[in-house]
This record gives structure tokens, sequence and C-alpha cells, in this order.
């Protein structure tokens, strides 16, 4: 949709003869539709890709440099902007765009950090990104001495596994050892004694051996640029690469295997990447959330106690304490082969419950275009509950090739009354419904994609129906519980992760004992949390930004401003933004180049 089709839809839908006093966002139709910003948005994002798929070599000054080069350029451009001719849509984009880069040079800093961390398990990085920027130059190969450069290589990586091999060793107990221990001392294990050590905790390890992964692939671009047309290249070249590539893949899975512990099974240590209370803060700021870690954490718990005293009561009709009543529900579980169609019927239930209230618009064509896969025993080690992706509902059951433990704890964790809520936040009125909205209004804004609106917008209909009474058991309403007070486990167990208070160890217990989690469930989750695939702040989300549009709900509609259904289908049309944002453009509030976080949302 075009800006100017997009903003007299907003106009239209908020200059209703209920919602006068919001008709002045839409006051300067004509004027947000000429000074949009929409453009200059997407100029920046084809920027943004000409960069960093050119310097796309990873973990390298020369692409931060590049990129960061970049960022200021643009911070430049954009406040030498007209901001004040903007309507309130192009202020918008200006301040998304504004944030977008600050968070995006703080994450350079960290970056930078991170390598420097790894420079000493990386000494031959330097070398072989030097190469795939000497052809990027287009400049001539020295075949020979590229060759003594490459061939030294194995080398250098068997010392660094030997100083690895030594760090890894305990300390000998002096007052243990004898003399005629010794005297036995052989001359390899003196050798041995003159090895520097070198240390490196399973995390560096781990994001050590992504890198060397990563250089791996430059070495072998490059090597393949030249092999086989210009012959006396890869007369020189072939063989060291060969080898060098070898010991690079072997240096790798050492530093995975041996020095992390990642060995590829199911009892894998959980590893992962804090990044800190700075770099915490600097995303919070950035997702327009005026709070910092610790009070995050503190809203968490309050939901957290709410949630439990809920499903206190809830148990109590079924006659049973809370953990017990969570187990009964638990059992409840379909046969093996019927979960699939289990999804469809829930998912037709939840569409009939608002369609029949009028609670928001569907498109007939939405409705129509949703399908149900199933998600593979290897993707439930990270994914052990349902998921959207690409308009299918991706579910999660038991199957044949798993062992009897994980297949008893995947159908408990899929059961009836928490897939009957799951479905309904993944498909409609949750993230199926809200990512057709978004490829249809705003499109520009995916750029600044915001997890607090994509899991906010599900986990705010998830309070709503509880609203609503779509819970029609005691089961369903612990069913409806147990995901509110994961939402709010999330919080607690993934900051204080990320500040290093909790372990990954911790954090699992603290899913099962204080949620009620399967343990495969929870090791799961957390190895998602931890994995570095997500946003730090992702895992808050979910149940921040649901506080955030209830908060919103009743600033608006509880005021007598809109309507329910009015409400619910604008702020679809504002993309996935900080709800923040969000308000600021229904209520018309006054926007500057300086706006920070300022809406203390929770209750």
């Amino acid at each position: 949709m075009k800006t100017s089709q997009l903003t007299a839809c907003i106009a239209l839908l908020v200059c209703s003869d209920v919602a006068p006093n919001l008709c002045a966002q839409s006051s300067d139709v004509k004027a947000d539709a000429r000074n949009s910003l929409a453009d200059l948005v997407r100029l920046y994002r084809s920027d943004w890709m000409s960069v960093s798929q050119f310097y796309n070599l990873p973990w390298s000054a020369t692409r931060s440099d590049r990129i960061e080069q970049l960022y200021k350029q643009w911070q430049e451009r954009l406040a030498n902007s007209d901001f004040e001719s903007l309507g309130q849509q192009g202020r918008l984009d200006y301040l998304l765009l504004r944030n977008k880069l600050a968070v995006e040079l703080a994450r350079l800093s960290l970056e930078r950090r991170w390598l420097s961390q790894m420079e000493e398990l990386l000494p031959f990085r330097e070398a072989l990104q030097h190469f795939e920027r000497e052809r990027w130059r287009m400049r001539p190969v020295d075949a020979q001495a590229s060759a003594a450069k490459i061939a030294a290589l194995p080398d250098q990586i068997k010392k660094l596994r030997q100083r690895l091999e030594k760090g890894k060793e305990k300390p000998k107990n002096d007052k243990t050892s004898t003399t005629t221990d010794a005297a036995k001392e052989t001359d390899s294990e003196k050798k041995k004694e003159s090895i520097e050590p070198l240390k490196a905790s399973p995390t560096l390890a781990r994001r050590a051996a992504s890198a060397v992964g990563d250089l791996r692939g430059t070495l072998k671009t490059w090597f393949a640029f030249y092999d086989g047309y210009q012959p006396d290249f890869s007369w020189w070249v072939r063989k060291p690469h060969d080898e060098a590539a070898s010991a690079l893949d072997d240096y790798a899975k050492f530093l995975r295997e041996e020095i992390a512990g990642l060995k590829g099974k199911d009892e894998d240590p959980l590893i992962g990447d804090p990044i800190g209370a700075e770099a915490l803060a600097s995303d919070l700021a950035a997702e327009m959330i005026p709070y910092s870690a610790e009070e995050v954490i503190a809203i968490g718990e309050k939901e957290f106690a709410w949630c439990e005293a809920r499903m206190r009561e809830a148990a109590q009709e079924m006659g049973l304490e809370w953990k017990a009543a969570l187990a009964k529900v638990k059992s409840q579980f379909v046969p093996p082969g019927q979960q699939d169609d289990f999804v469809a019927e829930m998912a037709r239930d939840a569409i009939q419950f608002v369609k029949s209230r009028d609670l928001l618009t569907i498109p007939a064509l939405c409705e129509e275009t949703w399908r149900v896969t199933m998600i593979s025993p290897e993707g439930q080690k990270t994914l052990p509950f349902a998921a959207y992706g690409g308009q299918n509902v991706m579910v999660a059951y038991a199957k044949e090739e798993m062992k009897h433990d994980d297949k008893l704890m995947a159908m408990r964790g899929n059961n009836r009354h928490f897939t009957r809520i799951v479905t309904a936040h993944e498909l409609i009125p949750g993230h199926h419904l809200q990512l057709f909205m978004a490829d249809r209004h705003q499109t520009h804004r995916t750029l600044f994609s915001t997890p607090f609106l994509v899991e906010g917008w599900p986990l705010y209909w998830e309070m709503k129906l509880w609203d609503l009474a779509y819970g029609q058991s005691a089961e369903d309403r612990i069913g409806m519980l147990f995901w509110r007070m994961h939402r709010s486990a999330r919080i607690i167990v993934s900051l204080k992760f990320h500040l290093g208070q909790m372990t990954p160890a911790e954090m699992i217990d603290f899913l099962v004992d204080g949620v009620g989690h399967e343990r495969f469930g929870a090791t799961s989750e957390v190895r998602r949390f931890i994995g570095g695939s997500y946003s730090p702040l992702y895992q808050c989300s979910y149940m921040i930004g649901g506080l955030q549009l209830r908060a919103l709900h009743k600033e608006i509609v509880g005021a007598g401003r809109m309507p329910e259904k009015q409400f619910n289908d604008t702020v679809l049309t504002y993309g996935a933004i900080p709800i923040e944002f969000i308000r600021a453009g229904m209520l018309n509030l006054p926007l500057t180049r300086e706006t920070q976080a300022s809406w203390r949302f929770a209750p």
C-alpha cells in the first residue's frame, strides 16, 4: 500500500464520530504523504545491503569499520533532514531510523569487544582475510608467496591446540608429587611443561569455533576464485590450501567439542554469550522501554506471582494442589498421529470465537491461507512447542524415532489445554493475522521490526481471551495460565542470564520447578534463549509487549476514544515498531528529534 493510501486509511479509521479527539493525527494527511520518510528508510536499507553484502568478511575490522562509517554518515544525513516539516508518521520514521542507527553502532562495539577476546585463538585471521581483501581490489596474486603463508597455518594451529590442551589441565598438587615421579619425567613431558598454557572458557571457545568456520569459508572462496583459472596458482597453492582447510576444520571441531564440550548429544552443555548490563541498557533504550533491566525483572516477578495465584484458584476447582492439577492437565494429550488434526480444530475454534464477537477484522484471504506442518525431533531441541513460520503453524509432537521418555515429555508439553491457547497465539488472532497485515501496511518498517510488537500482539490476545472467558474449564484456564506464567519466567531467567546472575542450569531448574515445564521442553527453551540467534531482549518481549498493548487499550478504548475493533485493526497498520511509537501515533502525541522512551506502562 502506498503511503498516501495508508494515511487515508488511518484517517478513516480514527475519525469516527466516537473518537473526535483522535482526529488530529490525520489532520495533516497531505503533508504526511509529501514529507514521509518511507523512501529515505528504503534508501538507507539499500545502502546498508550494498555495504554489508560487499564487505562480507565476518569478524573483520574492514567490515566493521566500513559499516560504522555508513551508520555515521546516515546519522549525519538524518540530523540534516527537516524534522519539523514531517507529519506524524514521518516523525515516527525519523525516530525509528535514529534508534536503529544507535543500536547498530552499540552492537558493533559489542562485536569488537568479542573479537578482541578471541584474537589469541585466531592469530591467522588477519592473514586469511588479507587474501580476500586483495582479491576484492583485483590486485594480482603472488601464488608462491601465498602458498608459503598458507602452508604455515597447520603448524600454527597445532601449537594453539597444544597450548589449549595445556590450559585444560588441572594444576599439579605439589604435596603429592614425589622425587621418584620427578625422576621418571620424560623429555616429552618436560617439553610439554615449557608450553605456555592458553585458557578459553566454553563460551569463548564456542564463539571462536564459529569464527574459525567463517574463516574457513573465506579461505575457500578466495581459493576457488583462482583455482584452475591460473595454472601456476593451483600448482603452488592447492596442496597447502587443502592441508590448511583440514587443519581449520579440525581446529573448529576441537574448540567446539573438546574446549566448549559441545559434541552433538542431547546432554550437551548449554552455552551462551551474556551481553552484560551496559548492552542491555542500550537495547532497552532502542526498544523504547523506559525501565532498567532490574525493573523489567521486577515486572516479570509481579506477573509471575499473579499467574501463580490464579493457578491455585483454578486448581482448587479441580480439588487439587496447583502442581498436581498441572500434572493432570499435562496428561490429557491426544494419541500419536492426531495432534495435527487437533491443532486445526483449535485454530477454527479461535477464529470463530473472535469473529463472533466482532473483535477485529480478519480478511478472508488471511483466514484461507494457513496450514499445519510438523517439527522434526531435531527441531524440537530448540522448538519444543508449536511455532509459526511462512503461513504454517509448526506442530511439535512425539515421533516414532524419539526416545520413549522424550516422546512422553513432548506429548505432555503439547497437551490439549496448552495447545488450545498456543494455536490462537500462533495463527488468528495472533502471528498469522499480524504478519498478513504487516505485508500490506507500512512495509518499509520491516527494517525496524521489534519483538515487543511481534510477540506482544499475540500475548495481548492471550490476555484478552482470558478476560473473555475463552478458557471453558479449569483445565483450559490452567493451560492458559501455564503459558502466561512461562512468559513471566522468560523475563526473569533471560535477563538474569545476560546480567550474569543465573546459569543455564539454574534457568532450566526455574522453568521446571517454578513453572512446571517438562525438563525436555525447559532444556530446549533455554538452549534457544541463550543460543545467540535471538535478540537478548526477545524473551522479555512477549509479556512486556502484551502489557504495553493492554495499557494502550485501556488508555484509548477504556477512555472511550475508540471502539474495540477499530483499536485492534489500527494497531496492525503501524508495522512492528516499538509500542510507545504506536501510542504516539494513535494519540497524536508531540514528537521531537530528541524524543526518548518515557511511557511508564507497567501497572
